[in-house]
């Protein structure tokens, strides 16, 4: 599976829906994830890829990491996982 669908499901489980429930153009609220959902599925992420997000957990808005929508989520793990492998 490759990146973008692995973070719809790490994301989906997060939000107790199916992958194929999940769009790329949802929000995290879309979703009903709160805070600590995000906390873990930012968790989830970093062990599924072996990568570390730089994320501010405090303060989302202050963060490099988009977590404007799913596939913004998506975009930047697929980034991160791009710089990782290059690295």
């Amino acid at each position: 599976m490759n990146v973008r669908g692995q973070v719809m499901e790490i994301i989906a489980e997060q939000a107790l829906m199916e992958p194929g429930d999940v769009r790329e153009d949802m929000t995290l609220e879309d979703l009903g994830i709160d805070s600590l959902g995000l906390v873990e599925s930012i968790f989830a992420i970093e062990e599924a890829f072996d990568i570390s997000v730089p994320f501010n957990a405090n303060d989302p808005s202050e963060s490099e990491f988009d977590i404007s929508s799913v596939g913004a989520i998506a975009t930047a793990v697929e980034g991160l996982v791009r710089e990782q492998r290059s690295g």
